[in-house]
């Protein structure tokens, strides 16, 4: 297994683990460490598919193995600062379940289309919107991770102080405009999508020959070879 395909599978890998830091309520600073394990992962989403271009080591299983460590990272992210079990911070509903129905809608109609595009035997590679919403979910979701976090640290050792206060509005309002991007982007991606799979959709396929067309054209070749062998 070449790097490229290693980084992937610790990006699988850290999911869940990320997962089980966010959810220890028991464990001190686990959202924090939640966050820095996300970062990680976001990281080498980048670094696999750089190295494996820059090297020439795109495989088969690297193929397999990013786009589904990319899917595991942010659905268990969004889902996490969506259902923010014990009320330390998180997306407020209806925002977040709003994002979680654009992503999966998005995402259902992106693997129809690449379904019926792979029966026709036609290459459809990715657009850029596709990838420039992953890279706001990258934003979004550690900065929410991080203000639960926050939040937590506000009822320990940091009521009261009117500049946190002001760091965490500031820090709220950027993570909820870059969540509003990043689903107007995920919207976007699917209309692309749609737009760039069209033209292969409207095209007709070649109309198959009936049996009766391939009999007419038959006796019709008959009658040209007999009329050439009477004119001899």
């Amino acid at each position: 297994m070449n790097l490229p395909n290693k980084l992937s599978l610790l990006r699988i890998i850290l999911v869940p683990i990320l997962m089980f830091f966010y959810l220890a309520t028991f464990i001190p600073c686990g959202k924090l460490i939640a966050f820095v394990l996300f970062i990680v992962a976001a990281i080498t989403d980048k670094l696999d598919g750089k190295i494996a271009r820059r090297d020439g080591l795109v495989t088969d299983l690297g193929k397999l193995l990013d786009p589904i460590a990319d899917k595991m990272l942010i659905t268990c992210g969004l889902f996490l600062i969506v259902f923010d079990f014990d009320g330390s911070g998180g997306v407020v509903h209806p925002v977040g379940i709003i994002a979680l129905f654009i992503m999966f809608t998005r995402d259902c109609i992106v693997n129809g289309i690449r379904q019926l595009v792979a029966q026709k035997g036609v290459a459809f590679a990715a657009v850029k919107s596709g990838k420039l919403k992953a890279v706001f979910a990258y934003i979004y979701i550690p900065t929410f991770m991080f203000l639960a976090q926050v939040h937590i640290w506000q009822t320990q050792f940091l009521a009261n102080l009117a500049w946190v206060d002001v760091v965490v509005l500031i820090i709220t309002i950027f993570a909820y405009v870059a969540l509003a991007l990043g689903s107007l982007i995920t919207a976007y991606s699917a209309y692309d999508y749609c737009k760039k799979a069209m033209p292969m959709f409207a095209s007709n396929p070649p109309r198959a020959s009936k049996p009766t067309d391939q009999v007419t054209q038959n006796t019709e070749n008959s009658e040209v070879e007999n009329n050439s062998k009477n004119e001899n």
